[in-house]
């Protein structure tokens, strides 16, 4: 864990990284102070979206509506206003132990359609900047230098030099880098997951 960061550390350490003095706060009225300010929420989003990271997600109870589904499902329920994005990655019918995840819902706007009396979510929310691990606030810095390299230095190949640090070559599609590198470090905090009894399978 990165004990310590803040919007205003990880925007330094890029402004840093590109040859630019630090900042000292958002409103000290430079340039590079405005345009981090308006280029790193919507930045940090994108890259906490582009993959499910393990420190992202948490679970909760959804609340039912009084709203019935126009077709194919009864009920709506209400997902978390802390998620990210839709960020739902199972719905669950119960809170047991052992219990298997749902395959029968969808998700409209801000709410989880599904036929189910109770529903439990997985679901991935925005984690303050304290908690994020090392390894992914470093990857952020890149993206951020990468993002604002030709506006803070009017040098486009700055920009194309942060790009490759932060996810590789144009060949591998946005996953290479220290993107790669932090998906790797991030999945040794899973289990290996194997197909085992399952409904799905069991029938076949």
């Amino acid at each position: 864990m990165a004990t310590g960061d803040t919007k205003l550390s990880i925007c330094s350490d890029s402004l840093i990284m590109l040859g630019a003095s630090p900042l000292s706060s958002f409103s000290e009225g430079t340039d590079s102070a405005q345009i981090c300010d308006r280029l790193y929420d919507d930045t940090r989003d994108v890259v906490l979206q582009m993959y499910p990271w393990s420190f992202t997600y948490k679970k909760s109870q959804l609340a039912r509506t009084t709203n019935t589904p126009t077709n194919e499902y009864q009920y709506e329920y209400t997902l978390p206003s802390d998620r990210l994005g839709s960020g739902v990655r199972a719905i669950y019918n119960s809170s047991a132990v052992g219990a298997i995840p749902i395959i029968a819902w969808e998700v409209f706007g801000t709410a989880v359609f599904t036929n189910e009396t109770t529903v439990y979510a997985d679901y991935q929310f925005r984690p303050s900047e304290d908690i994020m691990p090392t390894y992914f606030v470093q990857l952020l810095k890149y993206w951020m230098s990468w993002h604002i390299a030709e506006a803070v230095t009017d040098q486009l190949t700055k920009a194309d030099y942060f790009k490759q640090i932060a996810c590789g070559l144009p060949s591998e599609n946005m996953r290479g880098g220290m993107f790669r590198q932090a998906t790797q470090i991030d999945s040794q905090s899973r289990p290996s997951w194997s197909i085992d009894d399952f409904d799905l399978t069991a029938v076949r």
